[in-house]
């Protein structure tokens, strides 16, 4: 896969087929499970109307995802022994199933707690580091840190690129956790940056990659048809670790972890606004700076509707992206 062909549109639309199809069985039996989300009483006044909305939604896609990589990856996996898309579903795959497990605690307990922040992070970390030595052994990063624009790649110690790869992935994954906070957002945003790796994967003949990442944007497409506003079904910490998981491991696979800064600027934003809210409450006994945080919801409180919301900020995420092909289209040219 040299280029977007056929190829590519046929994965993009087999996903988005599959998707939409497990939508259509996977939302009745989640309002028979009683599988609803619950709604912070600290949010939006006016979420609580979302009060019993199914959630765990994103199993529909990650099925879809996990039923094209297998597929369509067969020819590279038996060929070339090129596995790249299925390590990176398979990373996603295990922060997936931290989310379900989590999810299923707040269903199991008709509350929004699941499991605690400590056993999130561990389970995190030990993914993080599982997948940044897979990846190393297998050949498909180095402890260089390629930065965007001026193309040239930064040696780092083995042991300081680990650090710097644990805290970015788990970072990244709970920042698209943060983001999914309306009907449609998290999933909207994410696209533009699964069509950027899809772009770059192709035009750098990386395959199987490039099958992984056209499945997610399939899957996402085909997740939106439910989860526009107003949402029939919510991804869940199901769908939004897997998420992240997906985002960081191709930035990872194609070596330039630091793109995340520019493709994930909208992931970013989410999270240091309630970075700073937070911090700034406690230093100020009580202050605020933004009316309510993350920052989805400050836009909110200025009288913002939610499609307006998810419009700005999936304009900024295409506009971020456009930016980080611009940053990295001299990757492999050094």
């Amino acid at each position: 896969m040299g280029n977007i062909n056929a190829d590519i549109l046929l994965v993009i639309g087999v996903s988005f087929v599959l998707t939409a199809f497990l939508g259509r069985l996977l939302i009745p039996v989640l309002r028979a499970l009683k599988a609803g989300q619950s709604i912070k009483e600290i949010g939006p006044s006016w979420h609580m109307a979302k009060q019993g909305t199914p959630t765990m939604g994103g199993l529909m896609f990650i099925i879809a995802i996990g039923v094209v990589v297998a597929g369509f990856s067969f020819r590279g996996h038996i060929q070339n022994g090129d596995f790249g898309g299925l390590y990176v579903f398979g990373f996603a795959l295990i922060f997936g199933a931290i989310g379900f497990i989590d999810d299923y605690m707040k269903v199991v307990h008709h509350e929004n707690t699941g499991l605690t922040a400590g056993w999130k992070f561990l389970l995190q970390l030990a993914a993080a580091i599982l997948m940044t030595v897979l990846l190393r052994n297998e050949n498909y990063l180095d402890p260089n840190l390629y930065i965007p624009f001026v193309n040239v790649s930064v040696p780092l110690p083995w042991p300081v690129y680990m650090v710097f790869a644990a805290f970015v992935m788990v970072g990244t994954v709970n920042a698209v956790n943060i983001t999914d906070g309306l009907d449609g957002l998290s999933s909207s945003v994410t696209i533009p940056v699964a069509a950027f790796f899809v772009v770059m994967t192709a035009q750098w003949n990386k395959g199987e990659l490039t099958v992984f990442a056209a499945a997610l944007l399939g899957g996402l497409l085909g997740f939106l048809l439910y989860n526009h506003y107003p949402a029939q079904v919510f991804m869940g910490d199901t769908g939004s670790l897997f998420l992240g998981g997906a985002v960081c491991g191709l930035a990872f696979a194609t070596d330039m972890p630091l793109v995340l800064v520019l493709v994930g600027i909208v992931y970013i934003a989410e999270t240091l606004s309630d970075i700073i809210q937070v911090a700034y409450f406690k230093l100020t006994h009580g202050k605020r700076i933004f009316k309510m945080a993350p920052l989805h919801h400050h836009f909110e409180m200025c009288g913002w509707k939610e499609r307006k919301v998810v419009a700005v900020f999936s304009a900024v995420s295409i506009l971020f992206c456009l930016l980080a092909y611009l940053g990295v289209m001299g990757r492999y040219q050094i």
